[in-house]
């Protein structure tokens, strides 16, 4: 018997500690908090991708009354950003989240679902993306989606 220890390395800094690109894009993300639909959870989150081009791509999360028929805002800013530049890969993911007309204090992890689709863009690419969660109090950055899902799901599982 073998034993795997998995460790992630995540930044956690100040928002007027961050550089002025990573302010820029969690800036993108709280802008696109104010284009969510979510009159069910009234939990409204923003995602921002910054791709190789330079080309910022923001979206939201869009609810439904039949919850699953929904979606998290990180996928609907990826599958936009994939769909209109599909060769171009995604540097860096913000994530920002507000509550009753306040973004969340702790920073706003993406939910399962995301995170595969995340760890699906970074490895389309083949190049790490950047992840920055977002809260008041602090930010949270990690090196590469990868972080978020070390043991997850890829083509490797499909065809070993």
């Amino acid at each position: 018997m073998e034993s795997l220890n998995l460790t992630t390395k995540i930044l956690v800094y100040s928002f007027e500690e961050a550089t002025e690109n990573i302010k820029k894009l969690i800036n993108e993300a709280k802008i696109a908090t104010q284009s969510a639909y979510a009159p069910y959870s009234n939990f409204y989150v923003g995602a921002a991708v910054l791709l190789a081009n330079g080309e910022i791509i923001t979206g939201s999360n869009q609810e439904n009354a039949a919850y699953p028929s929904g979606l998290c805002a990180e996928r609907v800013t990826v599958f936009h950003a994939n769909a209109q530049y599909p060769d171009v890969a995604v540097e860096a993911l913000a994530i920002a989240a507000c509550h009753d007309g306040e973004f969340t204090i702790n920073p706003c992890s993406p939910c399962g679902g995301c995170r595969q689709v995340l760890l699906e863009a970074e490895n389309r690419y083949n190049r790490p993306m950047k992840v920055i969660l977002y809260g008041e109090s602090k930010i949270y950055e990690l090196e590469c989606a990868k972080s978020l899902l070390p043991v997850g799901f890829g083509k490797d599982s499909l065809f070993d």
